[in-house]
């Protein structure tokens, strides 16, 4: 990463109002309300059919589009990139004797510095939107797609305003938006020409849908007597049936508002205060839009409707805003954006703020896969540019399992000296800062692999191939052992294939598909040799791995031999604690009676909710087993862990932890529990850091003398 961008993450981090703008909104509570009633998963089923289908008939839709709007009256332009678009504008206003410009918000004109080029041509160019004025005033770009002047407090805006007014001017809010409703109106009488942008473009009849919350746009595009619309071609639908399940669903996505206050529908151009005909121009910008959409993977990002629903509930956004997290384009939906419409080396930075949580791929009004996206991002970069020579190193080294695991065994014997507790609480020199926000695990004297030699197992008809996964095997081989007892409890024998080795999630996830097809290949046999009837995993990423995974990412490097053995795995494929339950339920395991009950709270890891959907099943199988659950706010945020993010992002991701901790604290629980041993090594580290009474314990270790 650079240096610049790890000095812009500290100094958000640092500023404390972007820390809490976001929660002050309460957006998940708001918007919930909002999509009362309506069927969210049904509406954006339809989105993104409607959006999947537009994007494959672009050029056909523009060039209907064109022929309607033209027929209509409108003049129609269509730019082929930003430079095309630029110059025609310019161009007109040459042309029209153009001076000063009017804009309503405008994310396309924001993506082709618009404002910048007309101003050296000596062309004012004034924003109306409140939010995209403000930020105009402070010569910033906008931090959030629909919010441009979120970073920014009423303080910092009151200053702005004064300074523009040459008056004093107090921190009232109402107050405020009369200064500026005051210092913006006279523009639009002044304006030679309204320049706006679309939310739709409807192909049919030749119509554009613009949807404000201000107002503004409708004196933009009626008040001057030349308008001026540009538009990208991803906002081309169909026809005006198209149009209304986005209405639907971005009004709710984006404010948690049920509509917008206007909806203006423009189809053709209308009179003039002084009886002649306006001028209406629309300029159709591609600027790698159409090259996106012959992309087989990235064409689905060309569904999104601008809702920017996934800045509101992104867990990285939240903490450093767009200025960091974005270019002009924010977020994660903006890192894709990015790569394309500039080029895929100015996204390199942003794609690596993303902790691939998944929490923007389930809001998503238009069902983008924003994080896949984001994994083909680093994929590209990775086969084109070629990763980092530490980081690839370290990944070669997990891959050889032989290699690895003799570097754990000789760790373990390293690290006596720093060891208290099971934790490594301080590092001495430049080593320190790893352990600066929270404690570290130290690797257990004895690994999983070795113990299991030891435990004596009844016999029993059924089996379970048990694949532990790196951590688990030799950091908290305990829990592993916890695994063999309950499973023996319920008629299971417990199998673990001394040849497994590391699932390739690390690699997945830093774009290094082809070994983590290498890793998929040496797991694939060791674990059907038996003819397992389970195959058991006790670790989210890992399950992601073998449940979904394995099968993709050998497709994806053209690798058919083993598809049809990883496709057998991932059918057998059960999380430790869906299994319990399952078995809780067909009475194979029953808990003791009389128990004395403990309360905790359970933390959902992003792999296990959103990737392979297990959240009930460890709830139930510990309320099962005796525990009392008090639910903590934000329960299936992420913690922070993200594998190797923490090493990569540390600030942001002790930031994540810190919040996580807090609610926690909050239930007054006295465990804290998740099937994840990495989301653990983050817990525990920070609950021994911070001092407190609350134990983040493995599912099986809480469970292992709760049943029969």
């Amino acid at each position: 990463m650079k240096q610049d961008m790890s000095a812009s993450i500290h100094k958000a981090l640092e500023n404390q109002n972007l820390a809490g703008i976001l929660d002050r909104w309460n957006y998940p509570a708001t918007r919930a309300k909002a999509f009362e009633g309506v069927d969210f998963e049904a509406l954006r089923s339809k989105i993104a059919d409607i959006k999947g289908e537009a994007a494959g008939r672009l050029d056909e839709l523009a060039e209907m589009f064109k022929k309607n709007a033209e027929a209509n009256g409108i003049k129609v332009f269509r730019a082929s990139s930003a430079e095309a678009a630029r110059q025609y504008i310019a161009n007109l206003c040459k042309e029209k004797g153009v001076k000063k410009i009017v804009k309503s918000k405008s994310m396309a004109t924001e993506e082709i510095h618009l404002n910048h080029f007309l101003d050296e041509f000596g062309i004012q160019s004034d924003e109306t939107d409140l939010g995209e004025w403000i930020c105009q005033l402070a010569h910033q770009t906008p931090s959030h797609m629909v919010m441009p002047a979120l970073h920014l407090t009423k303080e910092e805006i009151s200053d702005l305003f004064a300074e523009e007014t040459q008056q004093p001017l107090d921190n009232d809010i109402q107050k405020l938006v009369k200064v500026a409703r005051t210092a913006i109106r006279e523009k639009f009488f002044e304006a030679d020409m309204g320049i706006s942008g679309a939310n739709i473009a409807i192909a049919e009849t030749g119509s554009i849908v613009i949807c404000t919350n201000e107002g503004n746009a409708r004196l933009v595009t009626t008040l001057p007597k030349v308008h001026v619309a540009l538009v990208g071609l991803e906002k081309l639908v169909p026809n005006y049936t198209d149009a209304a399940p986005i209405l639907a669903a971005l009004p709710r996505n984006a404010t948690s508002q049920l509509l917008t206050s206007y909806a203006s529908f423009i189809s053709a151009p209308t009179l003039n205060d002084d009886g002649t005909m306006k001028e209406v121009h629309i300029v159709l910008m591609d600027n790698n839009r159409i090259k996106m959409a012959e992309d087989p993977k990235f064409k689905e990002a060309l569904q999104c409707i601008r809702c920017a629903a996934c800045l509101n509930v992104c867990p990285v956004y939240r903490l450093v805003t767009g200025h960091v997290f974005g270019d002009i384009y924010t977020g994660g939906i903006g890192t894709i954006l990015t790569a394309w419409f500039n080029e895929l080396k100015s996204a390199e930075d942003i794609q690596a703020l993303c902790i691939g949580c998944d929490k923007c791929k389930e809001i998503c009004a238009a069902k983008i896969d924003i994080p896949g996206l984001i994994l083909e991002i680093r994929r590209r970069a990775a086969t084109k540019e070629g990763l980092p020579f530490i980081y690839k190193s370290a990944l070669q080294v997990i891959n050889n399992r032989k290699v690895f695991h003799t570097m754990l065994r000789t760790a373990s014997v390293l690290q006596k000296p720093f060891v208290k507790e099971g934790f490594i609480r301080h590092l001495p020199m430049f080593l320190s800062g790893l352990s600066e926000y929270r404690s570290l695990p130290s690797v257990a004297p004895s690994p999983f692999r070795d113990i299991f030699k030891t435990i004596k197992q009844p016999k029993c008809t059924e089996k379970a191939a048990f694949y532990a996964g790196c951590a688990l095997d030799f950091v908290y081989p305990d829990a592993g052992v916890a695994i063999v007892k309950i499973l023996n409890k319920a008629g299971i024998e417990v199998l673990f294939p001394e040849a497994q080795s590391c699932c390739g999630i690390p690699h997945w996830g830093s774009g290094s598909f082809d070994m983590a097809a290498d890793a998929a290949e040496r797991n694939i046999l060791p674990l059907l040799e038996g003819n397992p009837e389970y195959v058991v995993v006790s670790c989210a990423s890992c399950t992601t791995a073998l449940k979904k995974e394995w099968v993709k990412i050998l497709k994806e490097q053209h690798r058919e031999s083993l598809i049809p053995q990883a496709k057998k795995v991932a059918e057998k494929t059960y999380m430790f604690t869906e299994l319990v339950d399952k078995l809780i339920k067909e009475k194979r395991l029953t808990p003791k009676e009389g128990m004395k009950l403990h309360t905790l709270t359970y933390h959902d890891s992003c792999h296990a909710k959103r990737h392979v959907g297990i959240s009930k099943e460890p709830r139930d199988a510990l309320s099962a087993a005796g525990y009392e659950i008090k639910e903590m706010n934000e329960c299936d945020t992420c913690c922070g862990m993200g594998g190797s993010y923490t090493l990569k992002q540390p600030e942001i991701s002790m930031q994540m932890l810190k919040r996580k901790l807090e609610n926690i604290e909050a239930t007054g629980a006295e465990f804290v529990s998740a099937e994840c041993p990495g989301c653990l090594i983050q817990l525990r580290g920070g609950l021994d850091k911070s001092g407190s009474k609350v134990k983040a314990i493995h599912p099986a270790e809480l469970m292992v003398d709760k049943f029969k």
